[in-house]
């Protein structure tokens, strides 16, 4: 999807016009694939300590 698409498709959605979302830098996450992450439900999950033992 290129970028005129992508602001087209939020105008669309959110009442404004292309060239406002344009304006206000809606854009791709581009750190979405960068990377690995902590999930940190998943690492209090891990630790299992209690807080009064």
């Amino acid at each position: 999807m290129k970028c005129n698409d992508l602001n087209r498709a939020v105008a669309r959605a959110t009442g404004d016009t292309a060239q406002t979302i344009k304006h206000r830098g809606f854009g791709p996450d581009l750190n979405e694939q960068a990377g690995p992450y902590l999930d940190w439900d998943i690492a209090d999950l891990e630790r299992k300590t209690p807080l009064f033992p």
